[in-house]
């Protein structure tokens, strides 16, 4: 007997034009689609009618689904025999959330699949026409959080400014006067500013 798997699929930044091949065939399949709050309702389309969908919300500021209730849901209906598929934003695995939902698939004897989906933080630069990484000016990207989670340490705020390379916040917006005060704080002379040839 096959055991019960869950896909974790990521849609991408909201364009479904952007979707990969992959992020459209699992939610054909799913008969159960938990579905983050930002996830686009044009994404949706790619699920079967007789889908059960499930709106776990995820937001910043917001009354959210609790997680670990995520987490039950997905298992109960996952060994149920159901076809599952966890339809998050971006990229799962791109402050997503996706490691901690696998660890406790996994721990449940659940298999899990993850489809990636272009993060945010890259394709919303491209599609503005702003490069995040240049020779001449930029040598890397960090992606990195701006509300790290309540006991654990946050991005070194002053070897990123040192560093050089293009910063993407996520989940900055309600910590933007002290991440923009640390990285003044630390920002690099003007000199360090000058394109390379």
């Amino acid at each position: 007997m096959t055991p019960p798997t869950v896909t974790l699929v990521g849609p991408g930044p909201g364009d479904p034009d952007l979707l990969t091949v992959k992020a459209v065939k699992a939610p054909r399949r799913a008969t159960v689609a938990l579905v983050d709050d930002l996830v686009q309702p044009s994404v949706l389309r790619y699920l079967r009618r007789s889908a059960r969908v499930i709106h776990v919300g995820k937001r910043g500021g917001c009354a959210s689904t609790p997680q670990a209730f995520i987490h039950k849901l997905m298992v109960a209906e996952a060994l149920k025999g159901k076809t599952v598929v966890r339809v998050k934003d971006g990229d799962p695995f791109v402050f997503g959330r996706g490691r901690e939902e696998c660890d406790a698939l996994r721990a449940a004897g659940v298999q899990v699949e993850v489809v990636s989906g272009l993060t945010a933080g890259l394709a919303g630069h491209a599609a503005l026409g702003i490069p995040v990484t240049d020779r001449r000016y930029a040598p890397g990207v960090a992606l990195v959080t701006g509300h790290a989670k309540e006991g654990c340490v946050g991005p070194d705020w002053a070897a990123l400014a040192r560093s050089g390379v293009t910063l993407v916040v996520y989940m900055g917006v309600s910590q933007v006067d002290g991440l923009a005060a640390a990285l003044f704080l630390h920002f690099p002379p003007p000199d360090r500013l000058q394109p390379t040839n």
